[in-house]
């Protein structure tokens, strides 16, 4: 089966450095797959090469067959919370509206059908009774909230995560663990980095371990079962906290 998400022979340098390496992925329709590795790993580059705002050197992304371009309103992103302004003067609602701009073009008012995108959008994420509230006044965790919203506003076949779970307390990462898992199981297909190695586990359908180029992919069993995997995407030696880790996991 093909995926809604194909990554095929992508290679990227940047400053002169290869920083992906023939990297080979796909996601389906109806699952959540977390991209694992570690600093510098190249994870958030493949995310930015997927959205059309990086070039690679080689090879290509198809979504839905199709290859993307920048303004491809079939991805949905939610960057990583200190990406965004958030000391502008703009209400959530707004927000939730800008992620509609690709679709509406840069002058063009919202109509009553985009609107209602937001309104949806803002429910999935439990985020109505603060529509108006200005996007400053948000704790952490509302923030990354408006981030997905926004995100899901344009009803995209594909969602990428950047770190959607860095400085939130538990219960956030909760509410949204469930919310990622319920959207890729209504059809979606989800691409979500994360350093939350023991949530991963728990959470995704599959898991690819990446530096680079991927090292693996597998269900979360599957990979837990062979920590050598883990060990060369990491650098890490047999004594190292994280293989102790993923024995507790297994």
């Amino acid at each position: 089966m093909t995926g809604a998400l194909e990554v095929e022979n992508i290679a990227v340098d940047l400053g002169g450095r290869r920083v992906l390496d023939f990297v080979d992925l796909d996601v389906r329709r109806g699952e959540l797959v977390a991209l694992i590795g570690p600093n510098g790993a190249g994870k958030t580059t493949l995310l930015r090469t997927i959205l059309g705002l990086q070039r690679p050197v080689t090879g290509r992304v198809l979504v839905e067959g199709r290859p993307t371009k920048p303004d491809r309103a079939a991805i949905g992103y939610v960057p990583q919370r200190h990406e965004f302004a958030w000391d502008f003067p703009i209400s959530v609602a707004n927000v939730v509206a800008t992620g509609l701009s690709g679709q509406l073009g840069m002058f063009r008012r919202p109509g009553a059908a985009a609107w209602e995108a937001v309104a949806d959008a803002l429910d999935r994420v439990r985020m109505t009774e603060l529509a108006d509230r200005p996007v400053g006044q948000l704790s952490g965790g509302q923030r990354q909230r408006v981030l997905v919203a926004r995100a899901l506003a344009l009803q995209p076949a594909v969602l990428l995560l950047d770190e959607p779970f860095t400085g939130l307390d538990m219960p956030t990462q909760d509410l949204l663990g469930a919310l990622f898992s319920d959207l890729a199981h209504e059809g979606r297909a989800v691409l979500m980095t994360t350093h939350d190695l023991l949530g991963a586990i728990d959470g995704s359908d599959r898991i690819a371990l990446l530096n680079r180029t991927i090292i693996a992919t597998g269900t979360p069993a599957q990979l837990v079962a062979d920590p050598d995997l883990w060990a060369a995407t990491f650098g890490v030696g047999p004594d190292s906290a994280l293989l102790r880790m993923l024995k507790v996991a297994a």
